[in-house]
């Protein structure tokens, strides 16, 4: 008798986020999905209770938010809150799931382009998604030798809900930087990380760029 297999996503609620849900359950994976705001994980107590109840083979960090502003006008608070829903809400996640993680299981960070490449006004949120990439070869160093992976991906520019405010002349000049002149869509960000976490058993610690920028 197989073994349902589970899911975890937070930020379960975006274009991406539901994405994911569809591929998944199309293979019959019990999928736990929610938005970043779920009181059952409001601090460490309370999420440690969640994991608990939901060990899951793979975890999906796709919670964040945009919040562009220049360096010097931007207010403290906002800073904090990009920071804390971008990067310090998926390590939460992650310290409190892999306790919980069979040998085979993933630990899976959704970074962005805005990591290595940050835009005007992006300091924040490239700072963030930055240090999930520090955080992926870090836990993958340390529970690798317990059979579970980490890794992170770039999904690239989608044209979605989070990016509705991107003006046209803004997003025609992100596609020009595209050598293939295309975006990815959510579909198929969810189909690669279906396959690299059902082929790729071996791969932990790395950093994918999913779209065409070089």
């Amino acid at each position: 008798m197989n073994v349902l297999k589970r899911v975890v996503i937070t930020g379960g609620t975006g274009a991406l986020g539901r994405a994911i849900q569809r591929r998944f359950l199309a293979e019959n994976w019990d999928v736990v999905s929610f938005g970043s705001k779920n009181p059952e994980l409001s601090n460490d107590e309370s999420m440690n209770c969640f994991f608990d109840r939901n060990p899951c083979d793979l975890l999906i960090c796709a919670a964040g938010i945009v919040r562009d502003q220049p360096l010097a006008r931007l207010d403290e608070e906002v800073w904090d809150e990009v920071f804390h829903l971008n990067y310090t809400f998926a390590k939460r996640c992650s310290l409190a799931a892999i306790p919980g993680m069979n040998q085979g299981s993933q630990v899976l960070f959704i970074s962005s382009y805005a990591a290595i490449h940050p835009g005007v006004g992006q300091s924040a949120y490239a700072t963030a998604k930055a240090a999930l990439i520090g955080l992926t070869k870090d836990l993958a160093t340390h529970y690798g030798p317990n059979g579970i992976r980490v890794n992170a991906i770039m999904p690239g520019f989608m044209e979605t809900p989070m990016t509705r405010e991107v003006s046209m002349k803004r997003k025609q000049a992100i596609r020009e930087s595209h050598v293939m002149g295309q975006f990815n869509t959510p579909d198929i960000v969810a189909e690669f990380i279906h396959v690299l976490h059902e082929r790729m058993p071996f791969t932990s610690g790395q950093l994918f760029q999913l779209d065409s920028r070089t």
